[in-house]
């Protein structure tokens, strides 16, 4: 072909295998290019002649519908000519003959999402056949603002596709191993549809705060048709109960092949498809427990908790509600759109809680913000504060001549906002981040930020928040703002409520209540303790017994109440759900010699035997091993509808085994073949459901090598 002919692109090659190993995208099973931005990644270029410097050629990205370079959605890049466009640069690497490399550096702030790729020489336009490009946020890039200076976080929160989940109560936490799967098939096509669905703007997909506040919105179906329905009402037909879920990527894959919201999702799993979605983008990003979590306290920093004279919690008089655990996500980055000092790990919520401008979303909220008590800033700042720093007030509901009075018992000030956990970063366990999201309980500081706090948030005045106590005239106390302080009590009586016996399920639940006092003089102790079954989110589903014992006790001293509770009272409401339940012990003391009253409540999970998980700790690429799973029934009943899932991200994919009915004291044994397709730390995780137990889970890593 003459040098005078036009010239023309033959062939594009993208060097997906080396520009992959340096983007740290190699994970991605996907037949695109997956970049991240502002960091360089090389082209090949075919023409039909060699290059002269007379020649025109421009490497054009355009990302949206119609690409024009007048709204910065086309960038046209010209190697010989102008090198740098909107803050993209390209430069040539080697000419020769009619082939070129080429170099390409997208923006560190560039609009992430799906690119298309076309050559423009002269009036000729080629368009490559797999001519796409997905961009990422780049947390290895300093001037990205998602930067994350520490390779070993990077690894944990922006790499690994496995991980746990805290759940169960601040008396008994336990993991739950979820697959996050960010880089299996199709879970980098749902997020870039979620991206396109959310209808952001280019400038607004420059920005991570932009792009993580409305994937919290799409996570949530609730207004949206986003990717997951949630569920609390025990009746999961048409769906999968949120406890049979073991990682998001079934859930991902779902949704973007039907594009119709997946049934059903509690806060754990919202969470852990949300984590998913933003490691997926390239947002460091963790999944935060919060164990007795606030809800629903109207920005009044208080929660009301009513109980009857049998010490038993009423559901229907709480507006407000303390979720044992609620689970949310924290994303790392620059806040450019805040004063200085906010930048790093901001809160962000898909669990449809309460409308934020008009959708069900939540933050980023600066957990900085949290902490010093800046709860104006955005977005939801007092929400994400007083989930964790509510204080909690106890009432007792008397009926007197006929009518609900309403009796002060105890305020909690410490309770709300524990052992807030998220995995701990290169190793598999707990790290207590609590400090981060507050100051030490008492301290003067944390005394500062609730201040701070108060001056945003007007608690209302001590008035029971009830549709029923309403009618009380409280229009007089709402306007002074009161920080509430602990109960202080003359005979520093305390109480303390514990399990004495292993919670199996089909056993007595031997709980006692221990009462102490710690002043000089004889005390004479009214005690009531009762006993009930509640879900995760503090709806009591069976009260299941009470006591009233009167106890004496001299100066410093204690004594050990028991609290027993016969199988047959409680197998019934605890087998007919889908979900997981706690005990909830409440007791309630009351000194006749000083009128003091003290309240005290403790939820309690409970146990179960293992999963044992056989298989090598090597095996090879693409060669087949066995991995194989033992269970014994040690409970004294039958657990029927057994279930086996089992999933192992790049060995093994999501699959359900019926087991039948496993009666007392026999064996399950199952066995898997598995086939590795990727290299590296793998995991198999197992998890076993039936009528009576919902979440016996259990995992085991294998190094798969080459």
């Amino acid at each position: 072909v003459s040098a005078g002919s036009s010239l023309k692109a033959t062939w594009v090659d993208l060097l997906k295998s080396q520009n992959s190993r340096e983007h740290h995208t190699d994970g991605y099973n996907t037949k695109t290019l997956v970049v991240r931005r502002g960091q360089p990644f090389r082209v090949q270029l075919s023409l039909n002649r060699e290059l002269t410097a007379a020649d025109k050629l421009s490497l054009r990205f355009g990302i949206g519908e119609n690409p024009l370079k007048i709204r910065g959605s086309m960038m046209s890049l010209k190697p010989e000519r102008e090198q740098d466009f909107n803050g993209w640069k390209i430069s040539m690497v080697k000419k020769s003959g009619k082939e070129c490399l080429l170099s390409v550096t997208s923006s560190p702030n560039a609009p992430v999402g799906k690119y298309t790729l076309n050559v423009k020489t002269g009036t000729h336009i080629y368009k490559p056949e797999h001519g796409v490009i997905y961009l990422l946020f780049n947390p290895w890039c300093e001037d990205d603002a998602v930067f994350m200076a520490d390779e070993a976080q990077r690894n944990e929160y922006v790499l690994n596709d496995t991980g746990y989940i805290y759940c169960g109560s601040a008396y008994s936490i336990y993991d739950k191993p979820w697959n996050f799967g960010q880089f299996e098939e199709f879970v980098l096509d749902a997020c870039m549809y979620l991206l396109d669905k959310s209808k952001l703007s280019l400038a607004n997909r420059r920005d991570p705060a932009h792009v993580a506040r409305a994937m919290s919105a799409l996570v949530n179906a609730n207004d949206d048709s986003g990717v997951l329905l949630g569920n609390w009402s025990g009746n999961y037909s048409g769906g999968t109960a949120p406890m049979d879920w073991i990682g998001s990527v079934t859930i991902l894959q779902k949704y973007y092949k039907t594009k119709k919201p997946v049934s059903y999702g509690q806060c754990w799993v919202f969470a852990g498809v949300l984590n998913t979605v933003m490691r997926c983008l390239g947002v460091p990003s963790r999944c935060v427990s919060t164990f007795n979590s606030a809800h629903d306290t109207e920005e009044n920093l208080r929660v009301d908790t009513y109980l009857n004279e049998s010490g038993e919690k009423l559901n229907w008089l709480s507006l407000d509600s303390v979720w044992n655990f609620h689970v949310w996500n924290d994303v790392w980055m620059k806040r450019t759109d805040l004063p200085d000092g906010f930048d790093g790990w901001q809160a962000i919520d898909s669990t449809p809680q309460e409308q934020s401008q008009g959708a069900f979303q939540c933050g980023p909220c600066p957990v900085k913000a949290v902490k010093e008590g800046d709860v104006y800033l955005p977005f939801d700042a007092k929400f994400v504060y007083a989930e964790v720093n509510a204080d909690q007030v106890y009432w007792l509901v008397k009926k007197v001549n006929g009518k609900d009075k309403y009796i002060r018992l105890t305020t909690e000030t410490q309770d709300i906002g524990r052992n807030i956990s998220t995995k701990a970063v290169g190793k598999n366990k707990r790290e207590d981040i609590t400090l981060e999201y507050k100051y030490r309980e008492g301290s003067k500081e944390e005394r500062k930020a609730m201040e701070r706090a108060c001056s945003f948030i007007r608690p209302s005045g001590m008035v029971p928040r009830s549709g029923y106590a309403m009618t009380l005239d409280n229009n007089r106390a709402a306007h002074n703002p009161v920080v509430l302080h602990e109960t202080a009590t003359k005979t520093g009586l305390k109480l303390e409520i514990t399990h004495t016996e292993a919670l199996h399920p089909g056993n007595p639940l031997e709980m006692a209540i221990t009462v102490k006092t710690s002043t000089p003089g004889s005390w004479t102790i009214d005690l009531t303790g009762s006993c009930q079954l509640q879900y995760y989110t503090g709806k009591v589903l069976a009260n299941l017994g009470t006591i009233k014992e009167t106890v004496r006790l001299e100066g410093k001293s204690e004594m050990q109440i028991p609290l027993k509770i016969a199988p047959d009272s409680y197998m019934k409401p605890f087998s007919s759900l889908d979900d997981e339940v706690l005990i909830l012990v409440t007791a309630i003391a009351e000194v006749k010699e000083t009128n003091d009253k003290l309240t005290k409540e403790t939820s309690m999970g409970f146990e179960y035997p293992p999963i044992t998980i056989q298989m090598p700790e090597t095996a090879k690429l693409h060669e087949e091993f066995s991995c194989a799973f033992t269970f014994k029934n040690k409970l004294n009943i039958a657990l029927e509808n057994c279930k086996l899932l089992v999933e192992g991200l790049g060995i093994f994919k999501m699959t359900s085994f019926d087991q039948g009915d496993i009666m007392p004291g026999r064996i399950l044994k199952s066995e898997v073949i598995c086939t590795p397709t990727r290299v590296g730390e793998k995991k198999i995780v197992a998890k076993l459901i039936s009528n009576q137990i919902k979440g016996i889970s259990s995992e085991k890593a294998i190094t798969i090598i080459d």
